[in-house]
């Protein structure tokens, strides 16, 4: 697909994601890439500018990591970004030091608006900073366009060489221009005209697919959840009949969802599909007995999902292609790259080594939660289902801690379905961006009807995102979590104590294993 696209190279820093999260946002294709990435690649795929994230080091240390000086004179912008700006200014010459008053949090800056990334920006403006190091001396031919007290060159320029630096982080929501910065830097410094939309996106998707299968046979991965959902019903509209598509019910599902799935894309359903529904829940849970560790239960569900694939492709006859729902975040949560593995994603990082199919077919693999929506919306599929809640590959197997059962399992769909019902009686559904209940693997003593009870505790969860790269707690009403409270131990036997997780993201997961 021939498109303009900003490049990103990762650093280390914890909001590389959001950067290129950020620079979509303005219509303009973006990818990340670690510093690694060697200058004849970057000149191949011809980025229209070039981001410098940040990183934990810095750029004086022993082996920090650092790019060819060359890169700067490829005739391509360049941004810099904290750790970024400050190997700018390093590789061209300035001074970059431990700081004599270390900056974090919410500043305020002062920037010169006539500096082509400030225009339209306030003259004082709050920022983001998260620095111990800081560019005493701006490189030789900078201008300096951004300072604090404390920060002698909170930002920097050299507009003819196309060299541009920050020291805050505009790609976070705490810096309140950022966006108009960001879009500053692509649109008017790197030229772009914003041609990454989603009609675009699904009408050439559509147009890859059936050159790439052609007459072959397509087999997918279907959970029903809204990437797979999305993912089949764009193969549906690209190769019809000859796609199948499996339902596998690892009895890792939410409550009832199973026959909710089957409801929409069964026969009877909303789609003119090739269904089949595989019952295989004691299946899964023979193989995760005794297993604790969540890399373990990832990989397991994730091989055994395969095996399954496999054995039905088996049954229908030759098949070529696999489909899968992956997306931007599993890819860089799984570790590829530079980044490092937060957690295996069943459909990236827990594939088994021998898969038996000629090729993995990932239509969603560029795109981050809300643009997969957008897509879904374009494809025409119903607003309920676009929207219906994320829920992981291996189900409630990470949402249980420990080993997971059949009773456990039960637990934790109750508990769910009674949070998820009193949030959505409560009005509050839409503007979370992810709320689920999760089963502890404690037990604790309790008192109930005048007897003594050991039982397991709930934890619920809900927070607000927009990209589920980053997120924050959210504050549920106390009438909600007290009636949510109120029902799950009194509902749902097993159950003695419920417990609201108020971990943001970083440095917690939004899921728990």
């Amino acid at each position: 697909m021939n498109r303009e696209m900003i490049l990103v190279l990762d650093f280390g820093g914890q909001y590389n994601q959001l950067i290129a999260r950020r620079v979509r946002e303005c219509n303009v294709y973006c990818e990340v890439h670690p510093y690694t990435m060697d200058l004849e690649k970057i000149r191949e795929m011809a980025p229209k500018g070039i981001i410098f994230t940040g990183g934990p080091n810095s750029v004086y240390g022993e082996d920090s990591p650092t790019c060819p000086k060359e890169i700067f004179e490829l005739g391509v912008p360049v941004l810099g970004i904290c750790y970024g700006s400050q190997l700018m200014a390093h590789l061209l010459g300035g001074s970059v030091k431990t700081a004599p008053v270390s900056e974090y949090g919410k500043t305020e800056v002062d920037v010169d608006t006539s500096a082509k990334l400030f225009d339209g920006v306030s003259p004082k403006t709050i920022c983001w900073m998260s620095h111990t190091d800081y560019i005493e001396k701006a490189p030789e031919g900078f201008q300096i366009t951004a300072h604090t007290p404390v920060c002698p060159v909170a930002a920097m320029e050299k507009p003819e060489a196309g060299l541009y630096a920050v020291q805050f982080h505009p790609e976070v929501m705490h810096t309140q221009e950022g966006m108009k910065m960001l879009s500053n830097f692509v649109y008017k410094v790197c030229g772009c005209s914003g041609d990454w939309k989603m009609d675009s996106f699904v009408e050439t998707t559509i147009k890859e697919i059936r050159e790439k299968v052609g007459s072959g046979r397509v087999l997918c991965a279907l959970s029903g959840g809204v990437d797979s959902s999305v993912a089949a019903v764009l193969l549906a509209k690209a190769v019809g009949k000859q796609l199948t598509c499996v339902f596998v019910d690892h009895g890792l599902l939410r409550k009832n969802e199973g026959d909710e799935v089957e409801a929409v894309f069964g026969p009877n359903g909303h789609y003119d599909l090739n269904f089949i529904r595989v019952n295989a829940q004691e299946r899964f849970y023979e193989k995760l007995a005794g297993v604790e560790d969540p890399e373990r239960k990832r990989k397991i569900i994730g091989e055994e999902f395969i095996r399954v694939f496999e054995e039905e492709a088996k049954k229908i006859g030759a098949v070529d292609f696999l489909v899968q729902g992956t997306i931007y975040p599993d890819v860089i949560e799984s570790g590829l790259g530079k980044s490092a593995v937060i957690k295996s994603h069943h459909n990236v990082g827990g594939l088994p080594d021998y898969v038996d199919f000629k090729e993995i077919i990932e239509p969603l693999r560029l795109l981050f939660k809300d643009e997969v929506r957008k897509a879904g919306l374009e494809l025409g599929i119903p607003e309920y289902l676009v929207y219906r809640q994320p829920f992981p590959g291996p189900g409630l197997g990470v949402r249980i801690i420990g080993e997971v059962t059949a009773e456990k399992v039960r637990i934790v769909q109750e508990a769910d379905a009674i949070y998820r019902e009193e949030i959505a009686k409560a009005g509050i559904d839409r503007n979370l961006g992810q709320y689920f209940a999760a089963l502890t693997n404690m037990r604790s003593v309790g008192c109930m009807g005048d007897g003594r009870t050991y039982d397991y505790a709930i934890a619920l969860r809900a927070v607000l995102t927009s990209d589920f790269m980053t997120a924050e707690a959210a504050e549920i009403p106390w009438e909600v979590l007290s009636k949510v409270t109120s029902r799950i131990v009194n509902e749902v036997k097993g159950v003695n104590r419920v417990m609201y997780d108020c971990t943001g993201k970083p440095p917690a997961t939004i899921e728990f294993e």
